[in-house]
């Protein structure tokens, strides 16, 4: 039995068929909405002074969808990198080491090659709240490195083999490497700091010969291939071994 009047600024609640939900009160949402994300379960958006009784209806009201999507998020749970201090993580430009401090909360240190992750020795490394501050630590430092990078070497290959570009953006794509709009703006993914000299360049290439075709018509792969030296299809399916993500 629910004896609130309103939520507090978060309140969890077990819901049959559905299970717990957490319900997170917001002055500036507008509508309910429902969040799914791996490791942090159901949580629902609720409008300040909406009454506890229409947001546990919109539950009710959606939980064949939310569980139908809930074994999409644990599909994607198994597929998840974990970082704990045993973990093996190299970019181009550094490597990860995690390790427990005596600090209340999360510290990163970048020096010499080593991104240093400090967490709290009173918190579990495996918990959503330290993977998210171990991701975001991880990220920003290949943004930084990518956008050091990734301009002057896309400015290289433009030189070299002739192609023309309007501006290059820096961005955490989810899944693609990269694109070329339709007026030769290039997007570069951050995550492309991760992969060999070589395949950074392939991807490049590719989105520099967009510039010139804009599909994957045989005209494009021809040009890709007079670009890589022959090693259009090959590099591509070398490309398959990576994700564009790390989680």
């Amino acid at each position: 039995m629910i004896s609130f009047i309103y939520f507090a600024a978060m309140e969890m609640v077990n819901i049959k068929d559905v299970g717990p939900v957490l319900f997170e009160v917001s002055n500036r949402a507008k509508r309910l909405s429902i969040k799914l994300k791996p490791f942090e379960g159901v949580k629902v958006i609720v409008p300040k002074h909406m009454h506890p009784k229409e947001a546990l209806q919109f539950v009710h009201d959606n939980a064949a969808w939310i569980k139908q999507n809930m074994i999409k998020v644990k599909e994607k749970e198994s597929d998840l990198t974990i970082f704990d201090e045993h973990t093996q993580f190299k970019t181009r430009d550094f490597s990860v080491l995690i390790k427990k401090s005596a600090l209340s909360q999360v510290k990163l240190q970048l020096k010499n090659g080593i991104l240093a992750i400090y967490y709290p020795q009173n918190q579990n490394v495996k918990s959503p709240i330290i993977q998210e501050n171990i991701r975001y630590g991880i990220e920003e430092a290949m943004r930084m490195y990518a956008k050091n990078y990734l301009p002057k070497r896309l400015h290289q290959l433009a030189e070299i083999h002739g192609f023309s570009y309007r501006k290059v953006f820096i961005k955490n794509l989810k899944s693609r490497w990269g694109s070329c709009s339709n007026v030769n703006n290039i997007n570069l993914n951050l995550h492309l700091m991760r992969l060999p000299n070589n395949l950074i360049d392939s991807v490049i290439l590719h989105e520099l010969c967009h510039t010139v075709e804009k599909n994957h018509g045989p005209r494009f792969w021809a040009l890709l291939d007079k670009v890589t030296n022959g090693k259009a299809k090959v590099l591509d399916k070398e490309m398959k071994h990576y994700r564009t993500v790390i989680y």
